[in-house]
Order: structure tokens, then C-alpha cells, then sequence
């Protein structure tokens, strides 16, 4: 019989009844969390910062009013399996979709936050993007790209994405197919994990 342990490390937090919890927004509308970083808007640089202390960087596209940041921030961010997994393996910048402060691209270009967002096509809210540790010194936003989560996925997706990554799995397979196997070896320990 699984334990509770079992299953939150199994990413199946949603098996567990966790209500949401309220979040705070900053002057900007975003949703925040105390463990963004309070970056330079240097990508580049901020990558290297946080490979120096053996993580990746997340950028993270939020806007304000956007339902799906609130439940990020709300569900996902509020359960202690995927903050700690987060904090533990990457760095966060968030950036505003329609957001005017100027950011450092990894190629050198300097645009504003809503350009950026234009220029790496990201067209949902949220949108998180991963890149792994050893991206740094890469030339360009393509280059360096490990993953991307183009909206909201509730907390069992949204946890193994993080693990896709930090485990460096991207490297090797499809993330579909790295749900399957997780998925597989989560039944073998008898664990039937609730992912919506």
C-alpha cells in the first residue's frame, strides 16, 4: 500500500485533498512569490548565476488578470513537492507578456519584455521555459531552450516537467514519453496517481 510519502513523490499531489491558498500580486498585477529572483533582466548572466549554484533558470511569461498565473500560483506553487523541486533545481525570472522593462536577450539584443515575448513566440499565459544549467554561454534563446509549458498544467504535468529537465530526460526522449514511463513506474509501486 502506497504511504502519502509514495505518493507526493510520485507527483500525485491532486490524490490529496490541498486547497488552494491566496496569493499575492505586486503593484504590476503579476502574481508573486518570494523565491522570483530579483534579476537585472540579464538572461544570460542570470543562467550563468544560476548554474554557478547547480540550477537552471526558468523564465516564466505571466500577464495580469490571467485566471491560469492565479492557479499556478495558487495550486501549484502552493504545494511544497513542487516548490521545493522548483527552488532546488532553478532560478525564476518572470517577465510581464505585455511588460515594457527591457530585457537582455541570451543573443545580446536588449528588448522590452512584451518584444521578447513576440520574438520567443509565446502567445499563452503563463508560459514557463526551461533552461538546463549547461545552456550556459549559449548564443540564442533556441540554443539554450530545454522546454517549454505553453499554459497552465495542473500540478502532476507541471512537477514532471520540472524533473524532465533537471534530470536532464529532454536530452534523451519525448516528453510524452517520459510520462509514460514515470507512469509506469509509478503502477509497479502500486500507485495510481490523480493527475487531473
Amino acid at each position: 500500500m502506497p504511504t502519502r510519502r509514495d505518493i507526493l513523490a510520485g507527483g500525485a499531489a491532486l490524490a490529496l485533498a490541498h486547497p488552494a491558498r491566496a496569493v499575492t500580486q505586486g503593484d504590476d498585477g503579476l502574481y508573486k512569490q518570494p523565491w522570483f529572483l530579483d534579476s537585472f533582466l540579464e538572461l544570460g548572466d542570470d543562467l550563468a548565476e544560476a548554474a554557478a549554484g547547480g540550477r537552471g533558470l526558468m523564465v516564466l511569461f505571466e500577464q495580469a488578470g490571467c485566471p491560469y498565473c492565479r492557479e499556478l500560483h495558487a495550486v501549484n506553487f502552493a504545494r511544497p513537492e513542487i516548490a521545493d523541486y522548483l527552488t532546488s533545481h532553478f532560478d525564476v525570472v518572470q517577465l510581464d507578456l505585455w511588460g515594457a522593462r527591457g530585457v537582455l536577450d541570451f543573443d545580446g539584443e536588449t528588448l522590452e519584455e512584451r518584444a521578447l515575448a513576440a520574438k520567443w513566440a509565446v502567445n499563452f499565459t503563463p508560459t514557463t521555459v526551461l533552461f538546463p544549467a549547461e545552456a550556459v554561454g549559449a548564443a540564442s534563446r533556441a540554443e539554450a531552450e530545454a522546454f517549454r509549458l505553453p499554459g497552465y498544467l495542473k500540478p502532476f504535468h507541471y512537477l514532471s516537467a520540472l524533473e524532465y529537465v533537471a534530470t536532464g530526460e529532454y536530452r534523451a526522449q519525448p516528453f510524452q514519453r517520459y510520462l509514460q514511463d514515470k507512469f509506469a513506474a509509478l503502477r509497479e509501486r502500486g500507485i495510481d496517481p490523480d493527475v487531473w
